[in-house]
């Protein structure tokens, strides 16, 4: 027996089943394909412009800074000015995520793009999220070469970039989405992130920065679409 069968054995022995449990088997197979829905809030339910207002309270409420444009196009000058408004230096890194490698970054003047996985010495990486959560104001980002994971963690300030019509109003349409998006082959990371990085471990004193960014900025881009 190997260390997995070892612990499943355990588990199994604690609650008092066999390893032939066909009935609890097909339960957990009838749950998996019918994926039954919790119980949705009803701030979780709003009409779409309402969602998209909660979407930036609550961001801003956990220390995010938010930006809306009405085209990704305009997102370079926008990254630029981030940049010179922090007295940061004119480089950012991306990933391959052709919503972002195919902007006319040239219109943004003199500035450094960078490509692929962080090594920990960028100060600011720009990445685009599969989606948003308006309920608690959260990212939803997916690993993999579009847009490494490492840029979620290693820089100190995260420019993320949503689309208004992605952001939907809880976690369980997210969920939903990200299964009609990539059926059951689902990526290896997903990313669930709310504000920059923050602690108060100590004396209970609030520190951004403790396990990742400093700083988030999102960049809303586009129209919610009206549902």
């Amino acid at each position: 027996m190997d260390s997995r069968q070892a612990i499943l054995s355990r588990i199994r022995t604690s609650l008092k089943v066999s390893a032939g449990d066909t009935e609890r088997a097909a339960t957990v197979s009838t749950r998996l394909a019918e994926r039954p829905r919790g119980i949705i809030p009803k701030r979780g339910q709003l009409p779409a412009e309402e969602r998209l207002a909660l979407f930036i309270a609550m961001a801003e409420k956990y220390n995010a800074t938010t930006e809306r444009l009405t085209s990704r196009e305009t997102l370079p000058q926008s990254v630029a000015e981030y940049l010179k408004q922090r007295n940061l230096p004119a480089s950012i890194r991306i990933g391959a995520d052709t919503r972002l490698v195919n902007l006319p970054w040239q219109s943004a003047g003199a500035l450094e793009i960078l490509s692929g996985a962080s090594d920990g010495n960028d100060l600011v990486a720009v990445s685009h999220a599969f989606g948003g959560i308006a309920e608690t104001g959260t990212l939803c980002v997916l690993s993999g070469p579009d847009n490494p994971v490492t840029l979620n963690f290693l820089p100190d300030h995260h420019i993320v970039v949503v689309t208004a019509s992605d952001i939907v109003g809880d976690m369980e349409s997210l969920w939903a989405s990200l299964r009609a998006a990539h059926g059951d082959i689902m990526p290896r990371t997903v990313n669930l992130i709310t504000g920059p990085s923050r602690s108060a471990d100590i004396e209970q004193t609030l520190l951004l920065g403790a396990h990742g960014p400093r700083a988030l900025h999102i960049v809303i881009v586009g129209d919610v679409a009206v549902t």
